[in-house]
Formats: C-alpha cells, sequence, structure tokens
C-alpha cells in the first residue's frame, strides 16, 4: 500500500509525494502486476500420476508476479485490471482537482483500491471537518463487485463514513463482474451524483448534529441496531457486549472529539462512536483485516445501519 501527506488512519503503507503520477503509485502501492487467466486443472488419480483433468467453463485468476492464484471464477468473470483502478484516476487528478491519497490491495491481491480526495469539505458544527473522497475497489474474487463510492473522513479523528446509505441505490455505483467495467460512463454518473451525494450527506449529518440524545436513549438505539449484527446462537446479551460497552463509552466522552459542541449529546454523537469503534477500536486480526472491515465488510454495514436508524428516528 501506499499513501500522500499524513500517515492514514489504518497505518498501513509506504509515503509517496503528493500529486505523483499515477505510474509511482502502482509501484509503491505494490500493483505492478496484473491478473492472468489459467485453465483449472486437477488430479484424475489418487496418486496423481495421471493425466490431469480439466475443468471446463472455468479459470484460475494468477497474479503475474508471483503466480499466486487468487481464485476460481467462470468464463464470465470479467476482469478490472489494476492498471485500469489506477488509471481511473488519471483524467481525474491532472483536470479534476482530485489527489490520490491512499491505494492498495488486500487479502494477496484478492481486493484492490484507491482513494482520492474530491477537494469538498464541510463543517458539520464549527470545527467538526468533513472531507469528501472517491472510493475506487474491485476484486478478483468475487467478494465485492467493481465499486465507485463517494466517502467521507471526518478530519478531528479520522473516522471514515460513506456519504450515501445503502438505500440510496442511486448514489452506489456498483459493476458485476458479469458486466463489462466502462471508466468513462462511471465517471459520468460520478459526475451526475457528485454534488446531490456531498449535498445529501452534509444535510443528513448537520440535521444529526442538531438532534439532541442522551445517554439512555442512544443506548437504545445501538443496542437495536447491534441485536441485527449479533448471532441468533449469541448467549450474551447485546448490552453486556464488548463493542455496545465501547461505543456507549466513547459516546459519552472518551471519543475524539466527543466533548464538542454538536457533538456531546447528539445523534451525531453516537454516528462518531460508532465509527471509531469499527475503524480504531475493534478487535482485529491486522490492521489490512480492519481496514477491510471497515470499508467491505461487516463494520461498513454496521456503520450504515447505524445512521440510516438515526436519519429515520431524527425524521419520524
Amino acid at each position: 500500500m501506499a499513501f500522500a501527506g499524513e500517515t492514514p488512519w489504518h497505518g498501513l503503507g509506504q509515503q509517496v509525494q503528493p500529486n505523483a503520477p499515477i505510474e509511482q503509485w502502482r509501484r509503491d502501492a505494490g500493483l505492478e502486476w496484473s491478473i492472468e487467466r489459467r485453465p483449472v486443472r486437477f488430479d484424475t488419480t489418487e496418486d496423481g500420476a495421471g493425466e490431469p483433468g480439466k475443468l471446463d467453463g472455468h479459470d484460475v485468476l494468477v497474479r503475474s508476479d508471483n503466480k499466486k492464484g487468487l481464485s476460481v471464477v467462470t468464463k464470465k468473470y470479467r476482469v478490472v485490471q489494476p492498471d485500469s483502478v489506477l488509471g481511473f484516476f488519471r483524467g481525474l487528478t491532472e483536470h479534476a482537482g482530485f489527489q490520490i491519497e491512499t491505494a492498495g490491495s488486500l487479502r494477496e491481491g484478492r481486493m484492490i483500491w484507491v482513494l482520492a480526495n474530491t477537494g469538498l469539505q464541510e463543517q458539520i458544527v464549527p470545527g467538526d471537518k468533513v472531507k469528501g473522497y472517491l472510493l475506487l475497489a474491485t476484486s478478483y474474487d468475487g467478494s465485492i463487485a467493481t465499486t465507485a463510492t463517494y466517502t467521507s473522513t471526518r478530519v478531528v479523528c479520522n473516522n471514515t463514513l460513506r456519504l450515501a446509505l445503502n438505500r440510496d441505490l442511486e448514489s452506489h455505483i456498483r459493476i458485476r463482474h458479469d458486466s463489462e467495467f466502462d471508466p468513462d460512463l462511471v465517471k459520468s454518473q460520478l459526475g451526475l451524483l457528485a454534488d446531490q451525494s456531498w449535498s445529501n450527506f452534509v444535510t443528513r449529518m448537520k440535521t444529526l448534529s442538531g438532534a439532541r440524545m442522551g445517554s439512555a436513549e442512544a443506548g437504545i438505539v445501538l443496542a437495536g441496531v447491534l441485536a441485527q449484527h449479533q448471532a441468533a446462537t449469541a448467549s450474551t446479551a447485546v448490552t453486556e457486549t464488548r463493542g455496545y460497552k465501547k461505543i456507549m463509552e466513547l459516546f459519552n466522552g472518551s471519543g475524539r472529539g466527543a466533548e464538542m459542541p454538536g457533538v456531546r449529546n447528539t445523534a451525531w454523537g453516537l454516528v462518531n462512536a460508532v465509527t471509531q469503534y469499527v475503524d480504531f477500536e475493534r478487535k482485529a486480526h491486522s490492521s489490512a483485516t480492519r481496514l477491510n472491515n471497515a470499508w467491505f465488510g461487516t463494520g461498513a454495514r454496521l456503520k450504515d445501519d447505524v445512521v440510516t436508524e438515526l436519519v429515520d428516528l431524527v425524521q419520524s
């Protein structure tokens, strides 16, 4: 991985000079490889001495640099190469004022991503600034579709949050792996969505910052959302889990920026407690696992569900 400017919240990667060319980003982010397709072969005898068989209609996706097999896919699987993901940002950085801030791969290259600063920024409350970013990611094992989405970072703590909710389908661009990735079409769609997505996000978060919410009410909302994420066989009550207790601790004052006016005892404060927990406090095997979870996994869904619940509550 690679990053420009200050070390990112996930602490991964090596530093790149701001406004570095795409080629340098590809090199420093460890993305100087491509995906190759190879036939799927298997032993036809127990001792492996027989003529290998071939699985028709499928390929192994292999990294060109280390020849590591990443997944088995059907012939219909459309690959978006690493150079295409980075190349997507060439015109945006040269002509639209975007700046790549982080890029890299996860899970041995099964997923790659690029995050660029759009230049958009706004104060939700005085002294509490958020910045807008564009995230483009794809996978070589089908774990996520090729996805372009706007996201945000809260400056005071580096918490990350998507601009759009999952139900805002028009604000997410997802290209299934059986469809062709058309960079120009995606850029056109993103251009139409940019101002509206940012405006909707800022309006929602400012509304949440004006919604008073004491500890008891925050606890009820949080418990309800966490219950949806808890396994049906769980024996521990939601309110006794480490996650619930830690988020409430962050909400009640220990979170970064939690004592700021407009954050303390507001719905916006609960949003930030949850995002800090997911991005920094939740247990993870590694920083890479934490990043994957926060952007694409259960952590991302938890953030979205909390914001959705709070928006509905405030607007009801």
